[in-house]
């Protein structure tokens, strides 16, 4: 029974992973998530309900457009494995409790953020607005102990950017700013305090590695999102266990 659970998730994961492709896109463009039907951005066909079945689609086709042949990004597929692998493993890190609805929530959040990030270095306010006004009431039903830590967490989280960036003078993006101040909602104080610090280690690494493998210019502007996805990632999941082993050595 479990093993199905565990492959409607992965099924769920796929599906949603093709739906979060479109709203990451297209709220970072500024257009519809309804309309129009998804297309070619080539050609402008209109797909077909075959042509937009999740990864499969993708491999049948080999990575191209079924009417004018047009290469595909690989950021589609990605997406939706990355979405279905994440649904899949999470009753595995916290539990078939009702804490797997906050896990969704806040995969569901991220894969977003990070998909709109890359494509256009921008985190969608409406993004940010849609699942702080989901997980605000959710947190009444599924509250942390204590219960005011999400508001603790979302308060220091805002500050905390907002105060990088003004004396970085914009080095930080006003949607990472509230990026953290939804976060906080998510995982409290300690926990916005570890992905802040997660984050920021990742993004140098990843940062350096971009330099000298010459893919980006020294100072150039990349997308933060996808670091702090990183970061919060690991503090949900593992955020105790590495706070309990750094208060252990003192």
């Amino acid at each position: 029974m479990e093993l199905f659970l565990h492959i409607y998730l992965f099924v769920v994961g796929l599906v949603l992973g093709s739906f979060y492709n479109v709203v990451g896109i297209r709220t970072a463009e500024g257009r519809s998530i309804v309309t129009p039907r998804s297309h070619c951005g080539n050609c402008k066909r209109t797909l077909s309900a075959f042509e937009l079945i999740p990864v499969l689609s993708y491999v049948m086709q080999k990575g191209r457009c079924k009417g004018c042949g047009t290469k595909v990004s690989m950021r589609y597929p990605l997406f939706e494995l990355v979405t279905a692998c994440l649904f899949t493993i999470s009753p595995l890190m916290v539990g078939w409790s009702k804490e797997l609805l906050i896990a969704f929530l806040l995969l569901s959040l991220l894969v977003i953020i990070v998909i709109s990030d890359v494509h256009a270095m921008l985190i969608p306010n409406k993004v940010l607005l849609f699942f702080a006004c989901v997980i605000i009431p959710v947190r009444f039903f599924i509250p942390m102990d204590p219960w005011w830590d999400p508001i603790a967490g979302s308060i220091v989280g805002f500050v905390l950017l907002l105060f990088i960036a003004i004396i970085s003078k914009g080095g930080m993006g006003g949607g990472d700013i509230k990026l953290f101040a939804v976060l906080g909602l998510f995982l409290g104080l300690k926990g916005v305090l570890l992905t802040f610090f997660f984050a920021t280690f990742i993004g140098a690494f990843v940062g350096i590695v971009l330099v000298v493998l010459k893919k980006v210019k020294r100072k150039q502007p990349i997308p933060f999102g996808p670091a702090i996805s990183a970061g919060a990632l690991i503090t949900y999941f593992y955020g105790d266990v590495i706070w309990n082993m750094y208060i252990g050595m003192f």
